[in-house]
């Protein structure tokens, strides 16, 4: 399904998919910190790390969107099918810059990491809420890590402004990475319960009314 990444951590999923979901959640957690260390730590080739990998996320999650949308019925197949072409398009070309130059790439998250935590903060303050709340916090961090990135840069060099914000999407990834460890732990936990048993059917009933409304209506 097309919103099947984000719909696990809100619904309440069956034993049988935790255990086969809370591995890939785990490793996907995992991923995302060690990356957002090792790129907030190398110099030399951080910034086409985190890139790279960033690109690698949205190529493949663009993959299960199509690859899902003809299961999907009218608009949500027509959202999945435009979610999926825009972030696999953007997933390639991030691994491309990624490939090609380091400094493209830290060119791309000096300009990409503002917009993207500015963009994120308005999406998130036009919600109410829990979301609302969040874009305000967002909002204040993306001020100040964009007021910081562009000092640096006029004020020394965007060499080094492009170095804080391969840091400032480190960091950002980072704390992503949390709440899907925590996700991938409750869904371990959920994984542990047994199989609900089933519905018991009554002496004699063939199951020949239930769609009708039941013996009753028989």
């Amino acid at each position: 399904m097309a919103n099947a990444g984000t719909g696990i951590l809100t619904a309440q999923p069956t034993p049988g998919v935790a255990r086969r979901a809370w591995p890939r959640w785990l490793a996907l957690g995992v991923a995302m910190i060690a990356v957002a260390v090792v790129s907030a730590v190398w110099t030399e080739g951080g910034s086409r790390l985190l890139l790279g990998a960033l690109g690698l996320f949205l190529a493949v999650r663009g993959a299960v969107l199509l690859r899902s949308a003809p299961d999907l019925d009218g608009e949500l197949a027509g959202r999945a099918r435009s979610l999926g072409t825009v972030a696999g398009l953007a997933g390639v070309a991030a691994l491309v810059v990624a490939l090609i130059s380091g400094a493209a790439a830290a060119t791309v998250l000096l300009v990409g990491v503002p917009v993207l935590l500015i963009g994120g903060a308005l999406a998130l303050l036009s919600r109410g809420g829990v979301a609302r709340r969040g874009g305000q916090v967002l909002g204040v961090w993306a001020v100040l890590v964009t007021g910081l990135i562009v000092a640096t840069g006029l004020g020394r060099d965007w060499d080094r402004a492009a170095d804080l914000a391969t840091v400032a999407a480190a960091l950002a990834v980072a704390v992503l990475g949390v709440p899907v460890l925590v996700a991938a732990a409750n869904l371990r936990s959920v994984a542990a319960q047994p199989e609900p048993e089933p519905a018991p059917v009554r002496a004699g009933c063939g199951g020949c009314a239930c769609g009708a409304g039941g013996c009753g209506a028989a």
